[in-house]
């Protein structure tokens, strides 16, 4: 497989992997874009934490940071979710894109133990912006991702909790070098969304261990 060498290649090539087959209201399943997906896997690499290294992608849904990790140069990508529909689409997805260093996990990231040196975690939990119960679910994919003890995190958050998230990465002695800030779209898939598309502010935390 040849490597990507260009951000707008690898947007293009993300293009094709589908969104969540059967979207679950209880696990707040919403797909990343290519354009996101692209764009923090780009300075993911420029920064180093891509080519060569082990990546694991939690709550990976159909793939997408996997993926990309993998056609960035990745030693392996494990892409981790409990959704059995949507890690049996990311092996479909990686198969037909050709990505042969890629593997996808059903499990419960609670539940999952990891043998390799952990390089780079990317994850992005339920943000907890449209259901109140799933608010707090951030912090234990953190919690699980310090367990690995990686070089370098990755994680989405609510930009309007910041301010307690820097206070939280700081308190567990992670620190933090980079904070990227982009609009999610949350299109109108569940029962309880009143607007067609909602762009909701969302900010990754780089953070090194």
């Amino acid at each position: 497989m040849k490597k990507i060498t260009r951000k707008k290649h690898l947007e293009m090539r993300l293009q094709s992997i589908p969104s969540h087959p059967k979207p679950k209201v209880n696990l707040e399943q919403y797909t990343t874009p290519s354009a996101i997906a692209s764009d923090l896997v780009w300075n993911a690499f420029s920064l180093g934490d891509i080519d060569g290294k082990n990546i694991i992608d939690f709550g990976c849904g159909t793939g997408i940071f996997a993926i990309a990790s993998a056609l960035m140069g990745a030693n392996l990508s494990i892409g981790v979710d409990i959704d059995e529909d949507s890690v049996n689409l990311a092996n479909e997805v990686s198969y037909n894109l050709n990505v042969d260093n890629v593997k996808f996990i059903k499990s419960d990231i609670a539940d999952f133990n990891c043998s390799l040196d952990v390089n780079t975690v990317f994850q992005n939990p339920p943000f907890g912006s449209q259901r109140k119960s799933d608010s707090g679910q951030d912090l234990k994919f953190v919690k699980k991702a310090i367990e690995l003890n990686p070089n370098v995190l990755y994680s989405f958050h609510m930009a309007s909790t910041q301010e307690f998230l820097v206070k939280y990465y700081r308190e567990n002695n992670l620190n933090i070098t980079h904070i990227f800030r982009y609009d999610f779209p949350i299109p109108k898939i569940y029962d309880f969304h009143t607007k067609d598309k909602q762009n909701v502010s969302v900010i990754v935390i780089r953070a090194e261990l």
